[in-house]
């Protein structure tokens, strides 16, 4: 009961926050994945979701900024955390701090808060100004095969609207191709297959690099990745730029604003929310 009210608590703070900074300028979409079990090479799986400080600090700053967010999954369902994620090491070393994050999280991520994909494309993506993607490897299981996804960042890529996918999160990209099925195929037959009219080939950008998913990979015991996300979207056709491992490092190429690792948290919030508040009609008219 006491942790239950901490939580609430700490979320009402995160909402107070940010709502007392600044007054409504626009909707993100934060898109993220409904599953949490990631399918290995031999059949086993690993607990997965969203990684907390890449889903809460860009948010935090987001609704500081003034920024509505909706949340939304493929099935509507309320998205997890990775358990990994929730450590200190990802704030700084500050356990207040990240206490106070994912107290907003839980916030944002109430099972009545959560959208589906279909509800939030039938309801019509032109009210959103931007949408915003977490990472960690549960976009590899639903997002980055999933032509709905697909659909929906063609709207944001066709009209320009700020695209910002973070760690991992890059991979839901790759659903922006005529067959994203069939490509994730490809990756995990290891064939050398070409991405269909992908809508970001040719864009420069990052995502976890292959050393670091090696490092990751290490700490499975054996167990191996079915795909690298970095080598997917280098094969689709994305020109591809890192920082050394474990650094954080943020690519802007038009309206695609993406961030290689969790340590990139803060600088893609900042890059995001200023090509937001560059695209954004409230702002601007």
């Amino acid at each position: 009961m006491k942790s239950l009210c901490k939580s609430l608590l700490l979320g009402l703070a995160f909402a107070i926050s940010a709502t007392s900074h600044a007054a409504p300028k626009g909707e993100v979409l934060v898109l993220l994945s409904s599953e949490t079990e990631l399918p290995l090479q031999d059949g086993k799986t690993l607990p997965t979701g969203y990684y907390l400080n890449e889903f809460g600090v860009p948010a935090d700053a987001l609704l500081r900024a003034g920024y509505q967010l909706t949340v939304a999954t493929p099935k509507g369902n309320q998205p997890k955390a990775d358990p990994r994620s929730i450590d200190p090491v990802y704030f700084a070393g500050k356990a207040g701090e990240m206490r106070r994050i994912q107290g907003g999280v839980e916030s944002l991520t109430a099972p009545d808060h959560v959208r589906s994909l279909a509800e939030v494309m039938k309801s019509g993506l032109g009210r959103y100004d931007g949408v915003f993607i977490p990472g960690r490897h549960a976009g590899l299981i639903d997002l980055s095969n999933n032509p709905k996804v697909g659909q929906l960042l063609q709207h944001f890529h066709a009209q320009g609207k700020p695209t910002a996918p973070i760690c991992r999160g890059p991979i839901a990209l790759l659903a922006a191709q005529d067959d994203p099925g069939s490509y994730e195929q490809t990756l995990v037959n290891s064939r050398l297959d070409q991405a269909r009219n992908w809508a970001y080939s040719g864009y420069r950008m990052t995502i976890f690099s292959d050393a670091e998913e090696k490092v990751f990979e290490d700490s499975l015991k054996g167990e191996k990745l079915r795909y690298y996300p970095a080598k997917a979207m280098a094969q689709a056709g994305g020109q591809m730029q890192f920082a050394d491992a474990w650094q954080p490092k943020v690519v802007v190429d038009r309206e695609l604003i993406t961030g290689q690792t969790p340590f990139s948290d803060h600088a893609q919030a900042t890059e995001f929310i200023k090509s937001l508040n560059q695209h954004c009609p409230l702002i601007n008219s």
